[in-house]
């Protein structure tokens, strides 16, 4: 099949020889006329080069490509690569009887750029990041159907597509209908909003992070700062916490973790929440009550321009948790920021440690689970940076 042609600048090919799938706009030196945002278009090199077919759109990254060669992007293609994303997931033993929420496909990472989809009992919650995914979920919908592990479809993009996308941005069932929103992971139940949560409604990037809690939370104090819907908190209760606190600024996300914890221990005492900024619980709170904390706060830098405020963030954060935590104690603390680089976050947590002049040692260095691969090609999806510490 044809599709419109851009043309880039001399010498601009180096990153996709490399199979980068992004092309920016600046390496842009000629496109066809009328090629509108979600188009699929044909890349070349100035000598005429065929690089590969993708979406078009408005923005730095102007090009995603979906194929390094000629193949046509149709119905068959989204279901070879859904196939092939699926085969991954069976291949890691991620959907089994005490597990069914994993993430299906991880945009370049599944060499699907532009394209999220979690899966929660069933219910494929799909998440376009670019017009084209948009333009094209429809097929994708109909792919999904083709794979024994979806029962429903559910569009939700209404906050990923780029802002300048001129496009309806709507939520809909494009197959089935609404189901149950309770999903299991590692054995335990939580509800998933994916209606009106945040992300597709829960956050499986945390699975094998949670499950690495649960081992140091016996006996402990627990604070879960951010709890959103409150994975940690119940996995902090299972493994054999003392009590377990947990905050966030959503009053919606903090009736939604009370009722997941209802869901695996109905009436326990040992935990509470409480809807209430971050910033200021930290600051209120007792020295040496907790000697657990986690911060997995919201991307503090969407995009490069708030890096310096990000950084900021982490550092003053991460400070006001070493100054109060108690001794012994151990600290999981994350950036899901994109924008903020694994040395930079490191690095504000470093500075936060000597501010507080504890002596803290890195116990693991975390990172997004399996079902979020790393493109070898595209290292800008290694996004979810943790680290635990031990705080004397």
């Amino acid at each position: 099949m044809t599709y419109k042609k851009i043309i880039l600048r001399r010498g601009k090919e180096e990153s996709l020889d490399r199979f980068h799938p992004w092309v920016f706009s600046g390496a842009i030196g000629h496109a066809d006329n009328n090629i509108e945002e979600g188009d699929l278009v044909t890349v070349y090199t100035s000598d005429g080069r065929l690089i590969g077919n993708g979406h078009f759109q408005i923005g730095s990254i102007a090009v995603r490509i979906l194929t390094f060669d000629s193949t046509t992007i149709d119905a068959t293609f989204y279901e070879r690569r859904l196939h092939e994303a699926y085969q991954l997931r069976l291949a890691l033993d991620l959907q089994r009887e005490d597990n069914n929420a994993f993430r299906l496909v991880h945009g370049e990472g599944d060499f699907l750029p532009g394209l999220v989809i979690d899966l929660y009992a069933g219910t494929a919650v799909v998440q376009a990041h670019s017009p084209g995914m948009h333009y094209a979920r429809h097929q994708i919908a109909q792919a999904l159907t083709s794979l024994p592990c979806v029962k429903n479809v559910y569009y939700k993009s209404e906050t990923t597509l780029p802002y300048k996308a001129q496009l309806e941005q709507h939520n809909d069932y494009l197959v089935g209908s609404y189901d149950t929103d309770i999903a299991i992971e590692n054995g335990m139940k939580f509800h998933v909003d994916w209606l009106r949560g945040q992300k597709t409604g829960f956050f499986v990037d945390q699975r094998e992070n949670r499950s690495l809690l649960e081992k140091y939370a016996r006996s402990r104090n627990v604070l879960n700062m951010f709890c959103y819907t409150g994975g940690f908190s119940f996995y902090a209760l299972r493994g054999g916490a003392k009590l377990v606190h947990s905050v966030d600024s959503s009053a919606k996300a903090i009736s939604l973790t009370n009722e997941n914890v209802n869901l695996n221990f109905p009436d326990d005492e040992r935990h509470q929440a409480f809807a209430e900024d971050a910033f200021k619980f930290l600051e209120k709170m007792p020295a040496n009550l907790y000697d657990l904390i986690i911060l997995d706060p919201p991307a503090f830098a969407k995009h490069k321009s708030a890096l310096r405020n990000a950084l900021v963030g982490y550092r003053k954060v991460n400070a006001k948790a070493f100054e109060k935590i108690g001794p012994g104690g151990i600290l999981f603390t994350f950036s899901c920021s994109q924008a903020v680089s694994k040395e930079q976050f490191r690095l504000a947590v470093f500075s936060a440690a000597a501010q507080s002049r504890r002596r803290v040692r890195i116990l693991h260095q975390l990172t997004q689970p399996a079902d979020h691969p790393i493109s070898i090609y595209h290292p800008e999806g290694e996004y979810l940076k943790g680290l635990v510490l031990y705080v004397e």
